[in-house]
């Protein structure tokens, strides 16, 4: 991972309590092994990382200042596996559209998680009531379809790195605390994202792709990624630069810039002489930029400008 790996060395507290696999251990779940056809999505794992730098403004209204977002190793398993291992509680379920095609992701959240964003929003501590209530209020599902609607608005971004999927929040036709009606046989790409403020226990918000949306996208989701910089190839970079030393560019000298007044300039006839006077170096000018000054004088019976020095060139001044 790229932007995660850091926050979450802070301490094994901040990893979730359950241990799962990475894709890449699918082959040694013997069944799970059906289920996931990427193999190893480190271009996916990527973008979650990408992704959790870019929701950390969309949580600060709800999380509070100096909150951190990062983004756990996904796993690739089936829904109702997926939905049992879940803690018990109230859970909320957002439906995300993709398009093209008619895939739906979800995004599930913890119950205790939505009403401490929601006292939070309207001024509070951040504390959930005690018990929570058996159902979600009619405020905290419009402060979930407005954070939805931030996930999704930050997802295209996200993924046009891989593919141009567009994402948006559908409005629920039942209570979002209501599971979504997805075959527990189902394989989904599980991604999670840890958001905690400061020092505080982190939440966990989990993003679920089927895996059948996204088998259209396979050779971009198993694509390696490459930190660093890459090194140019070098016969394209030999190319490049035999290229760019063939260039011609107009180089000019100029002799004198006289100053003239328009009375004299309105007076001038055929036969009248403008006197010239300049110095021992005049300079020499490739396009508008100055690059140096010389002499002149001829060669081989051609007027012609010894260099006599350059002048440093700036970045700055070649714009």
């Amino acid at each position: 991972m790229v932007n995660g790996a850091s926050e979450t060395a802070n301490g094994a507290a901040e990893r979730r309590e359950r241990a799962r696999a990475g894709a890449e251990h699918a082959p040694a779940l013997g069944a799970a092994a059906n289920i996931n056809p990427f193999g190893d999505l480190h271009a996916l794992q990527h973008l979650t990382a990408r992704l959790a730098k870019a929701l950390k403004p969309q949580f600060e209204p709800y999380v509070g200042d100096g909150v951190r977002c990062w983004a756990e190793p996904l796993v690739v398993q089936r829904f109702g596996d997926y939905k049992s291992e879940r803690p018990a509680g109230l859970t909320a379920w957002l439906q995300l559209a993709m398009a093209p095609g008619r895939g739906r992701a979800l995004i599930a959240i913890d119950g205790k998680f939505v009403f401490e964003m929601l006292d939070r929003f309207f001024g509070g501590d951040g504390e959930a009531s005690h018990p929570l209530p058996a159902e979600l209020t009619g405020s905290a599902e419009t402060l979930l379809m407005r954070l939805g609607a931030g996930i999704a608005a930050q997802l295209d971004p996200a993924w046009e790195m891989l593919a141009r999927i567009e994402f948006t929040c559908v409005e629920p036709v039942a209570p979002l605390s209501t599971p979504p009606e997805i075959d527990s046989g189902e394989a989904m790409v599980f991604t999670r994202l840890g958001v905690a403020s400061g020092d505080a226990k982190p939440h966990w918000i989990d993003i679920l792709y089927p895996v059948a949306a996204l088998k259209p996208h396979t050779p971009s989701l198993t694509a390696k990624v490459i930190g660093g910089d890459p090194e140019p190839e070098p016969e394209w970079r030999n190319g490049l630069t035999r290229s760019a030393m063939a260039l011609r560019l107009p180089v000019r000298s100029v002799l004198a810039e006289p100053l003239v007044r328009a009375s004299t300039l309105m007076a001038l006839r055929p036969g009248d002489v403008i006197p010239l006077t300049f110095g021992t170096d005049v300079p020499v000018m490739v396009g508008r930029q100055k690059i140096g000054f010389g002499t002149v004088g001829t060669a081989n019976g051609r007027a012609a400008i010894k260099m006599t020095r350059f002048e440093s060139i700036s970045l700055e001044d070649a714009r």
